[in-house]
Formats: C-alpha cells, structure tokens, sequence
C-alpha cells in the first residue's frame, strides 16, 4: 500500500467516476452493483448476440443456440447478466482502490490523534473525496471518528473500526447474491434443456417405430430423434460451461475484495489506531479507581 499526501493528487469524485453513475443511473454503494443497470446491458446483449447468429449463418455453434429449445436464450441472457455484474463489480472495486493512496492524517511524529485534532483528519478526508460515505474506506474512518469527536472516548475507536469492518465484510458477501444465484440457476436451465430434448428425441422414436416399414420416413425420423439428442446435450453443455466460467470469476474477485478489506483494516490500524492518544481525564480514572 503506497499511501500519498492527498494534496498531491487529484479529489476522488464518485458522483463522476463511478462507473454506473458516468453511466447516468443511482450507483451502488461501494461495490454493490445496480442490477437494474446491468438486466438491461444483459438484455441488450443477449438481442445482439442473437442477431449475429442470426445474421451470419457461418458463425460457430449457430445451431446449438438458435435451435436447442427456449432455455437456450434464458441461459444466455443470465450469462450475459452475471457477467456484468462482476464487470461493474471489478471496476468498481478498482475505483474504490485508489481510497488507499491517500493518507489523510499527517505524517508528522509530532501528530496525534484526539478529539482535539480530529478536525483536521476530516477536513483532509472531505478534501480528498467529494462523498466519504460512498467509498467503503472513509465511511468507515468516520464513522470511527465521529464517536472520537462527539464522546471523546478514543479507547473505544478500535472496537468501532472492528465493527464497522465486519458489517463491511457482510455488504461485500451480500453484493454476490444475485451471481451466486445465477450459478445455480444457470444448470438448472441446462438440466430442463436436457429432459426437453430427451422427451422430444423419445416422441419422435416412438414415430420411428410406427413407420419401420417405410425407409424414406424412418430416414426422415431418425434425423429427428438426433436432434431431439442434441438438445438434450449440447443445453446441459452449454449451461456448465458458463456456469464454471461465472464461478470462476466470482471466486478471483471475491479473493481480489476480501484483500481489499484487509488493506483498508491495514491502513485504519496503521493510519488512525496507531495514532490515536487517551484524554487526560481518561489516563486519570485508572489511578483514581486505584486510591479509592
């Protein structure tokens, strides 16, 4: 973590940078991610997609999308949706990294932190970013600072800035909701594929056998029993594949925002706890509780 002094560089604007509000739509707190925002993208998607295959027949797997059932396109459109949300999720995160570059309480040996000073450390913070309470780092220091400010009782920061760390944990597990459904949903589709094209391929043998007799027909129904099989595979095939791939990517950016996590417990510990100084009142009560 290379923090800088935070005149050195240029304000944080989440009401500006933000990728979902750059975009003109409500962003979500910290690395939460408007879902309504990406359904549309995914939708839009989903119809591009869908028109490319449509419109160049030579495309690779036409077949396996265009013509494998109706569960086909929901599976491609939840695909195409989860992945977006990790994508806002990954730049979003990115974003919300650069809170890290600025140490916004002073170097200097001679500073400590107290009731008295904290002003100063709030006054830097709001320099720094445009919202404090939309970057997961600064809410949590002053909501930390705040209780220093108002009560003065700086023994209690620690405990506040551990509290705040796990409700913070449990926003980011909650942001993953709606993906970690997607994976389950997503074979779930598959499997429907697959009992829909295994009931079609067990219609059309039974017509097979109806007209054994007659080989231009059997032919015909032979060539309908394949891609009622093919349907039953190629569905549960495609809806693993993305699934794993989904997976995957939930796992790499949940470890890359569990790390974010700890840097920002890093960075509170080296930055505010370690710089924080009892009252005198508070250094006094030991020794008064002691002589009476």
């Amino acid at each position: 973590m290379t923090g800088k002094d935070p005149s050195d560089l240029p304000p944080l604007s989440w009401h500006k940078r933000d990728p979902e509000q750059r975009l003109g739509f409500t962003g979500g707190r910290f690395t939460k991610v408007n879902h309504f925002l990406s359904g549309i993208l995914a939708l839009f998607l989903s119809v591009a997609f869908y028109g490319l295959l449509i419109l160049y027949e030579a495309f690779p797997f036409q077949d396996t999308f265009l013509h494998r059932g109706p569960t086909q396109y929901v599976v491609v459109f939840l695909t195409f949706w989860a992945l977006l949300v990790l994508w806002f999720k990954w730049r979003k995160l990115r974003f919300q990294r650069r809170a890290l570059d600025y140490i916004v309480v002073p170097t200097s040996p001679s500073f400590v932190l107290s009731p008295a000073t904290v002003d100063q450390v709030i006054r830097a913070i709001y320099k720094s970013v445009d919202d404090p309470k939309c970057f997961l780092l600064f809410n949590r220091i002053m909501t930390a600072l705040s209780n220093l400010k108002n009560l003065g009782r700086v023994s209690d920061v620690d405990d506040i800035l551990r509290n705040q760390a796990e409700q913070d944990e449990a926003v980011v597990e909650g942001s993953y909701t709606l993906v970690e459904g997607f994976v389950w949903a997503i074979p779930v589709l598959g499997f429907i594929g697959t009992v829909l094209g295994l009931a079609e391929a067990i219609g059309r043998f039974a017509g097979v056998l109806e007209h054994s007799s007659d080989p231009a027909v059997l032919a015909t129904e032979l060539r309908g029993v394949t891609a009622g099989l093919a349907t039953a595979f190629e569905t549960t095939l495609v809806a693993l594949v993305a699934a794993l791939v989904i997976q995957l990517l939930l796992t790499a950016l949940r470890r890359a925002e569990h790390e974010f996590l700890e840097q920002c417990t890093e960075y509170c510990s080296r930055h505010i706890v370690g710089r924080l100084r009892l009252l005198p009142y508070e250094e006094e009560l030991p020794e008064r509780s002691q002589s009476l």
